[in-house]
């Protein structure tokens, strides 16, 4: 079967390069490793979180750190906090100018 793979530059010279030492071609090598990965143990990732189906929902950050949880009145003034915000942003943007 036929795909198309949208690498990183540096990850396909580094499996072409691979492939050209094992003296295999880019397929056979690529076929192997993708068999490799799903055969293999599955770890958890970054990106893997174990799901606890009573548990509410978690935020992650790009640098893998949690987000607090927030209570629905922290909400409610962050929420708050900006519509105050932006009242004053248009009402400052429709005042005549002197």
């Amino acid at each position: 079967m036929r795909t198309t793979l949208d690498l990183p530059d540096s990850l396909f010279k580094e499996v072409k390069t691979r492939a050209v030492q094992q003296g295999v071609t880019l397929k056979e090598l690529l076929a192997t490793y993708i068999e490799a990965g799903l055969r293999g143990p599955q770890r958890l990732g970054r990106d893997t979180v174990p799901r606890n189906p009573n548990s509410l929902p978690v935020a992650w950050e790009a640098d893998g750190t949690v987000t607090p949880a927030r209570s629905n009145a922290e909400l409610y003034a962050i929420l708050e906090e900006d519509e105050v915000a932006s009242f004053h942003r248009v009402s400052n943007q429709s005042q005549p100018r002197p």
